[in-house]
């Protein structure tokens, strides 16, 4: 099979096109990956060195899919593309010209998540020791740090401007290097700083076509980074309405206004959803214009021949109910035998309607997996364990120490650290060196009491787990009683021998939770947020816990041009999860939360306790079926 074989119409435009840059305009379901993969093929096939294309994709998994089919198509060489995604690029590139060890910086990365619009575990007594305006405005700095400062995509990437800004930059560089460890975010600005001081550098000519996919959930640092990295030809893929990364200073105009700053861009566009039903996209189509008052063109269009499929949209009395009754629809589309476990995709906002429906079809003897990476360190107890093992595995991990020093605190004991830390840099000693001769009584350290008592119960724990590896390491760290513990051990048990180390298994940890992939293979029901569906498809797609509040969020204190673009990017994450399905579509909402509960997850609610379903739902147009009560439609037999 050459590149070309059965390839016609666009595909076959944007596969075989020579461009100094092409940019494609890719709707769901479009065929985009299909359209780059022979791109590539062509390239190969043409003697363009492998190792010369470098391939950008949104995660892992896709870059090895990639490559994957490109080995089907016996395509030689393709092993040999770069091909992955920016952040595992950059941790190369800095790894590989020693810049690590030339600043001064340590690769230990922080694991952190993000709730309610702040940075937690690790970062929690970082953002402490460093607070400025308070958690969730010193994380929407941090997010702009990891954007070079570029908060618009009209911003150059480098240093902060403003004095608040270099002010703050220079306290979290200070707790990163004093702490050797770097913010995974970080990774792009320390490649375009070491670049920009380094004009000779090898990698700034190493490639001669460079293809970047999802180009419009990049923030300004990347794409700085890209075009850096360009010095051929250049390939830009995305779809300003499947934007969803604002939260990291993704611009969705990006590729919009990329011709601008890229003269003779030649453009192409996929409009023709292959994916989808032809309700589907009629009610998405309908979903989406709603981010583009005035318009009537469609974004996407049906692929002609495609069935209509299946849409229904229903209204649970309760969560609890929709939890339970969604189970029981899924059982109940297993039972007729037209779907396994593997065909079907729940997306939720809110990850205990994805416990509830995880733990009812459990309980069913349905094979299902919930895909909440930070779940797994959610609970304190775990975060305390993934500390313990990080400390047994490296007695000097300062940012691992930091944690334990300061758990249990308010504060973080942060008076008490800074005058640690602050002997610490005066002596050269590391944090846990001065602490273990602060507790022998060769040194004194005077306002760390409280510290001192921290450490001295560390070293009682970490005693008892000296000699022990593997399993037995992980039932005496994770019982299997305990339950706030279970997603850790299960998370890790299954990569143990019984000779495998702390440091091993602390690695494997550190890899499942802060590089999160979605398994393509396995036969059971996936649970995951609508923004984790991004690139999945599956034949039936649930959509639940589709109330106001919900999905779309509801922002508080904030300007109202900002609520606005929230708005939007809130419609383009609705767009993007009912675009999963390729034959049955279920927008499912409920109708009362107790008020506690509707102030604690944002839920909207008028009355005592009634909700308000999604007004996304309103606006999948004319063509979409009249919502019905959970109790009538399942008393349809599900139709």
């Amino acid at each position: 099979m050459t590149w070309n074989t059965g390839l016609s119409g666009k595909a076959l435009s944007i596969a075989g096109i020579n461009a100094k840059y092409l940019r494609v305009m890719a709707g769901p379901g479009t065929g985009k990956t299909f359209a780059m993969k022979r791109r590539l093929a062509r390239l190969l096939e043409q003697n363009v060195d492998p190792k010369r294309i470098l391939a950008v994709t949104f995660t892992r998994v896709a870059a090895a899919t990639l490559v994957k089919e490109l080995k089907e198509l016996n395509i030689a060489g393709c092993e040999k593309i770069q091909a992955g995604t920016l952040h595992a690029f950059c941790f190369r590139i800095l790894n590989r010209r020693e810049v690590f060890e030339f600043s001064g910086r340590v690769p230990r990365p922080l694991v952190t998540f993000s709730k309610s619009g702040v940075l937690q575990f690790e970062a929690a007594p970082m953002l402490e020791d460093i607070r400025m305006e308070g958690k969730r405005e010193d994380t929407k700095r941090i997010r702009a740090f990891d954007a070079a400062w570029a908060r618009l995509q009209t911003e150059e990437p480098g240093w902060p401007l403003e004095a608040e800004d270099r002010l703050f930059h220079d306290s979290l560089i200070a707790w990163l290097v004093f702490h050797r460890a770097i913010l995974i975010g970080e990774l792009v600005p320390q490649v375009l700083k070491y670049l920009k001081g380094n004009p000779q550098c090898p990698d700034l000519t190493a490639f001669d076509h460079v293809i970047a996919d999802e180009y419009q959930d990049l923030n300004r640092a990347d794409q700085v980074l890209l075009d850096n990295l360009s010095s051929g030809n250049a390939v830009v893929i995305g779809d300003e309405n499947q934007s969803i990364y604002r939260f990291r200073y993704a611009h969705p105009q990006g590729i919009n206004e990329y011709a601008a700053g890229h003269p003779d861009t030649i453009d192409h566009d996929l409009d023709e959803c292959r994916r989808c039903p032809t309700l589907v996209v009629e009610l998405a189509n309908q979903l989406i214009l709603n981010n583009h008052p005035g318009s009537s063109t469609p974004k996407l269009k049906p692929l002609a021949g495609n069935p209509a499929g299946r849409v229904h949209i229903v209204q649970w009395q309760s969560m609890e109910e929709e939890g339970r009754e969604t189970a029981a629809y899924i059982k109940a589309l297993l039972a007729q035998g037209n779907y396994k476990p593997r065909d079907i995709l729940v997306l939720t906002p809110r990850r205990m309607i994805a416990y509830k429906i995880r733990d009812e079809l459990s309980s069913q003897q349905v094979s299902v997996h919930s895909f909440y990476h930070e779940e797994a360190l959610e609970e304190e107890s775990a975060q305390l364990v993934f500390v313990l093992l990080n400390l047994l595995a490296e007695p000097e991990d300062r940012v691992a120490l930091r944690y334990w020093l300061g758990h249990g605190s308010p504060s973080w004991r942060t008076g008490e650290y800074a005058k640690l830390r602050a002997y610490c840099e005066q002596t050269g000693l590391s944090p846990n060196e001065a602490l273990k001769r602060h507790s022998s009584g060769e040194l004194s350290i005077p306002g760390t009491a409280k510290l001192l008592q921290r450490f001295k119960e560390l070293q009682k724990e970490l005693a008892q787990l000296a000699d022990l590896k593997g399993s037995s390491l992980v039932d005496r760290v994770m019982p299997p009683d305990r339950k706030e513990l279970k997603i850790l051990r299960e998370s890790v048990l299954p990569m143990v021998e019984e000779d495998t180390s702390a440091r091993e298994i602390i690695e494997r940890v550190r890899a499942a939770v802060t590089q999160p992939e979605m398994p393509e293979e396995g036969d059971f029901v996936r649970i995951m947020s609508l923004q984790k569906s991004k690139g999945l498809t599956s034949q039936v797609v649930i959509v639940t816990g589709c109330i106001e509040g919900f999905i779309p969020v509801h922002p508080k204190d904030v300007p109202d041009a900002e609520a606005a673009e929230i708005l939007k990017e809130q419609r383009r994450l609705f767009y993007v999860a009912i675009t999963r399905a390729s034959e049955v579509l279920v927008v499912s909402s409920f109708a009362e939360i107790p008020r506690q509960l509707a102030y604690k997850t944002g839920a909207a609610v008028h009355g005592w306790s009634d909700t308000v379903a999604s007004r996304f739902v309103q606006e999948l147009g004319p063509a979409a079926p009249a919502a019905s009560t959970g109790a009538a439609w399942k008393g349809r037999g599900y139709e």
